[in-house]
C-alpha cells in the first residue's frame, strides 16, 4: 500500500520526482517489503516408539511419518516424545538433517527427547542445550511442580548462511499437572528473556493445553509472541491436533503450537492432516508455519 501510494504521488508530481532521482530511489527502496530469512517450521509429537499401539505401532507407521516429513520439508522441526532409535531412523532416512537434544531421563540418550532437527543447508548451530522444567532446571531429570513425568525444553541458537542469528525452543509440557504447565511456561519465558544474543525467537511444542489455557495464553502476554496459526487463521475451526489415532478426529483443542516473536512475518500456517488408508503417522497432527524475518 505504501509503495502504491508512493508511485501515485510520483505520477502526480512527475517533474519534481524526475528532478531528484536519488531521493525517489531511496524512498522506493524504503517502501518495499523486506526480503529477509524465510524458514518453514514444524512441531510434531511423533508418539514414543515402544507404545503398545497395535496397528499404529511405530514399526507400522515410521515409513509414512518420514514421507510426511519429506513432503513438508521443514527447515526446523521440533519433535516431542521421540526415543533415540526413532530419531536415528528419521535422520538416516532424511539426509541433510541434523539434530540437537538429549534424552530427558539422563541427559544423554535415555528417555524421551524434545529435540530439534534442522536442515543443515539452511542453518548451522552456534549453541544448544536442554533444561528441565523444575525449580532446579539445570539438574538432569529434576521435577518439582506436581508432574510425575520429567519435562524438558531443548533450545538452539542457529545462524543462517548470511550470518543472521535466531533461537528456537522446543518443549513438551505435562499432560496432567496444570501448575506444572503454568510454571513451565513461566520458566520458558524467563529463559527466553535472558537469552544472549537477543535474536529473534521461535517456540515449538506440545503444550498439552489448548489456546485458552493459562499456560498457553501466558505465552502471548505482553505481545512478545504471536500464535503463528492464528495470525493466518484467526477464526479457523475445528483445530484439534490430538487424534489418539482416531481417523477423522479433528474436534478438540489445538495443543500443538508454534509461537514467533514480532520480528517474524507469518507467510503460511497449517495443521497437517495427511492420512494413508485412513491412518495417521502419529497420534498428533503436525503443525507448520512458514515465517520470514522482516526485522532483526
Amino acid at each position: 500500500m505504501k509503495r502504491r501510494a508512493f508511485v501515485q504521488a510520483c505520477a502526480a508530481t512527475i517533474g519534481a520526482c524526475a528532478a531528484a532521482p536519488s531521493v525517489v530511489a531511496q524512498a522506493a527502496q524504503a517502501a518495499a517489503p523486506a526480503s529477509g530469512l524465510a524458514l518453514k517450521v514444524m512441531t510434531f509429537n511423533i508418539r514414543y516408539g515402544t507404545a503398545n499401539d497395535g496397528d499404529n505401532h511405530w514399526d507400522r507407521r515410521k515409513d509414512f511419518l518420514v514421507d510426511v516429513l519429506r513432503a513438508e520439508a521443514p527447515d526446523v522441526l521440533g519433535v516431542q516424545e521421540a526415543l533415540y532409535p526413532q530419531l536415528a531412523f528419521i535422520l538416516q532416512a532424511l539426509p541433510g538433517y541434523a539434530m540437537v537434544g538429549v534424552g530427558r531421563d539422563n541427559g544423554i540418550r535415555a528417555g524421551e527427547y524434545s529435540c530439534l532437527l534442522y536442515r543443515t543447508a539452511a542453518l548451522s548451530v552456534s549453541r544448544s542445550d536442554t533444561f528441565w522444567f523444575s525449580d532446579t532446571p539445570d539438574r538432569v531429570a529434576s521435577k518439582s511442580w506436581g508432574n510425575s513425568i520429567t519435562r524438558i525444553c531443548t533450545w538452539a541458537q542457529f545462524v543462517s548462511p548470511d550470518g543472521q542469528p535466531l533461537s528456537v525452543y522446543n518443549v513438551h509440557l505435562d499432560h496432567q499437572s496444570q501448575p506444572s504447565r503454568e510454571q513451565s511456561a513461566r520458566l520458558l519465558r524467563a529463559r527466553i528473556a535472558a537469552r544472549d544474543p537477543q535474536a529473534p525467537v521461535i517456540v515449538t511444542g506440545d503444550f498439552n493445553a489448548g489456546e485458552k489455557n493459562p499456560a498457553v495464553a501466558s505465552m502471548l502476554d505482553g505481545g512478545v509472541f504471536r500464535d503463528t496459526f492464528r495470525v493466518k487463521h484467526p477464526e479457523a475451526a475445528p483445530v484439534g491436533t490430538f487424534t489418539g489415532f482416531r481417523f477423522g478426529q479433528v474436534i478438540g483443542e489445538k495443543i500443538d503450537h508454534i509461537f514467533a516473536t514480532a520480528e517474524w512475518d507469518v507467510l503460511d500456517a497449517a495443521i497437517v492432516r495427511t492420512d494413508r488408508n485412513q491412518r495417521y503417522p502419529s497420534d498428533h497432527f503436525p503443525v507448520t508455519a512458514t515465517v520470514r524475518l522482516v526485522r532483526a
